[in-house]
């Protein structure tokens, strides 16, 4: 049941063009001690069972070098708040306005209930598997951040929730570029 939730959430992400080829990563909290995550390098658009790495959330293990390069944020997020699961994607829009707005408001859309999105990593070095301290603090208090230049991290007690909050914010984002654009050509 699992191996289909990822698969299906994976290939809505793909097809949403909100991951590329082999970009993005999922978990999932098995327990207070392990976790599923999606295997480095794997293409969330067309997962295998094997590309499906069970691990420790505190502790690594003997396939724990098999896991996405942002394994440490994935347990950061884990230890530190009540997410059951993790949705970890590079939607352009929202990437594009993380590089230029500290937060992307989305009040004027209620229907998300996402709030204000914090984007983190300003001038910091922002590489795969960093600031997971920041990011789970962070999603203490929201459903979905950003990391400058770099994509969402968004969490849910499924896969599905966490696809939702990424999907609402690339959409917000797509029409916040869209307004901004038109103003510019006015």
């Amino acid at each position: 049941m699992l191996n289909t939730e990822f698969k299906e959430v994976g290939k809505a992400l793909f097809t949403r063009g909100l991951v590329s080829s082999h970009s993005g990563n999922l978990s999932v909290r098995l327990n207070d001690e392990k976790m599923l995550i999606t295997r480095r390098g794997s293409q969330l658009g067309a997962l295998q069972d094997q590309d499906l790495i069970e691990t420790g959330i505190d502790k690594n293990d003997l396939k724990t070098p098999l896991a996405s390069v942002e394994l440490p944020v994935h347990r950061a997020i884990l230890q530190h708040t009540a997410a059951g699961a993790v949705v970890h994607a590079h939607p352009p829009h929202a990437i594009a306005l993380s590089m230029n707005e500290t937060e992307i408001p989305t009040e004027q859309f209620e229907a998300y209930e996402l709030g204000t999105v914090p984007v983190l990593g300003w001038n910091q070095d922002v590489r795969p598997g960093c600031l997971g301290d920041a990011i789970a603090e962070a999603l203490k208090t929201h459903k979905i951040i950003l990391v400058y230049g770099h994509g969402t991290f968004a969490v849910g007690q499924i896969l599905e929730e966490a696809y939702k909050y990424t999907a609402a914010l690339e959409e917000v984002c797509q029409v916040q570029w869209l307004v901004k654009t038109l103003r510019k050509s006015r």
